[in-house]
């Protein structure tokens, strides 16, 4: 009786791309790239990870839609397939995370290499001057990267000062139309939000609360300024955020203070949410004004009154456990509350901050939740030295908390009740 030959080692083709038209051609020569490196090494196709409209600058292969899903599965296949290193990563850091991924789960990564007849391939033995290219080429990547980074702001900076529109979100009331030079775009009332504003601002000379106002746009089905610029673009709403996925998002009172406050309603080329101006002192124009200098004044005394005056800039989190702790109740971050006088605060579910309305929100003391998750960690993962948020969240750790029940007396005074926990580490990984 004959052997069974082996079978080929099975790869998945992994495509990226940054920006997506509907001329774009990138996707299938990055296909036929992967077909021709796993024809030369031998390897099968089984699966296909596709990640279009997907910056390599700001995520991690670890972080894209597709291709994250797949990385969660290494026993489906024996290899991931690039047409080319910026395909994969734009940054070292990246590299050597995919790289470590590789040697931990002994998988092996290609990367096609366009200026040479044969693919970089990386195996988990891979040794030292292999190991160097690829970091080589990821450093290449990185500085084209800055450099196109670079190029786009100083062409955007031309833009601003011409009052044109040099792409990015629209902001919410316009939409995007021809420049009355006859070159380039600019902005334009759009239609069915440019009235919306209006309404918004009554309601808040009316007294309404941000998030009663935010509430009953989500009650109306009226899109934010995202999912509305999407519309506009002929693209599907929602997206992912926080590792959750959203067929459309939802108001908040932080996207719409967002919009009320944005000089953009007076017509104003704005950036970095500032006005733009021109030598003069002028401000720069892009459209046509939805607000008078008059009413912007005004809307921005009536929200300066409702903070009281203690609106600052916002501050990165201390909170150890900020993107760790999860709501049981409606699967969303847990934020950090201070509490006045005591030396601890509290983990809450932060829904309504969302527009959303959870079933059972959740909330933990501070202290408690944090040596809890701390020393779960220390022991699941025999983990010493530093524990950072840093830490936490690169090595994937997840504690979700369910809501508690009133009452109890002294006994919840004498610590967290773990029953109301679950603890996961690698959940990202």
């Amino acid at each position: 009786m004959s052997k069974r030959s082996p079978q080929p080692p099975r790869a998945i083709a992994a495509l990226r791309l940054s920006c997506v038209t509907s001329v774009t051609t990138s996707p299938e020569r990055q296909r036929s790239a992967i077909q021709l490196s796993t024809e030369r090494l031998g390897f099968t196709l089984v699966a296909e990870a596709t990640d279009l409209g997907v910056s390599a600058r700001r995520t991690s292969p670890f972080e894209r839609p597709s291709l994250s899903a797949w990385l969660l599965r290494p026993q489906d296949y024996e290899a991931v397939v690039w047409s080319h290193v910026d395909r994969a990563v734009r940054s070292v850091a990246h590299m050597v995370e995919l790289v470590a991924w590789g040697q931990q789960h002994d998988r092996t990564l290609v990367f096609g290499v366009p200026e040479a007849d044969d693919p970089l391939v990386v195996t988990p033995q891979a040794d030292g001057s292999t190991l160097r290219r690829s970091m080589e080429l990821a450093h290449d990547a990185e500085q084209e990267a800055r450099t196109i980074s670079n190029r786009l702001t100083s062409s955007h900076q031309a833009l601003r000062a011409a009052g044109r529109y040099g792409g990015g979100l629209v902001p919410f009331g316009y939409q995007k139309a021809p420049h009355p030079s006859g070159s380039g775009w600019c902005l334009a009332p759009d239609p069915e939000t440019a009235g919306l504003v209006r309404v918004i601002v009554d309601d808040v000379h009316a007294g309404r609360s941000l998030v009663a106002i935010a509430r009953r746009l989500n009650e109306s089905g009226v899109p934010v300024p995202r999912d509305r610029h999407a519309q506009l673009q002929g693209r599907p709403m929602g997206g992912r955020r926080h590792g959750r996925d959203f067929e459309r998002f939802r108001w908040t009172s932080g996207t719409l203070s967002k919009v009320l406050r944005s000089p953009s309603l007076m017509g104003h080329r704005t950036h970095g949410g500032q006005t733009v101006r021109h030598e003069s002192g002028d401000p720069v124009l892009i459209g046509e004004p939805l607000l008078s200098d008059a009413e912007f004044a005004a809307l921005q005394d009536a929200l300066l009154t409702r903070s009281n005056g203690t609106r600052s800039p916002r501050r990165g989190t201390t909170a150890p456990l900020t993107g760790v702790a999860y709501c049981s109740g409606c699967e969303g971050r847990m934020y950090f509350a201070v509490r006045k006088g005591y030396p601890y605060g509290d983990y809450v579910c932060r829904a309504t901050a969302r527009g959303e309305i959870c079933p059972a929100p959740a909330a933990m003391r501070s202290d408690w939740l944090e040596d809890y998750t701390l020393s779960r960690y220390r022991l699941a993962a025999t983990a010493v030295g530093d524990m950072s948020r840093e830490r936490l969240l690169r090595d994937g750790v997840h504690v979700t908390v369910r809501k508690g029940q009133s009452g109890g007396g002294p006994v919840r005074l004498a610590g967290p009740d773990t029953t109301r926990l679950t603890f996961t580490l690698g959940a990202r990984l």
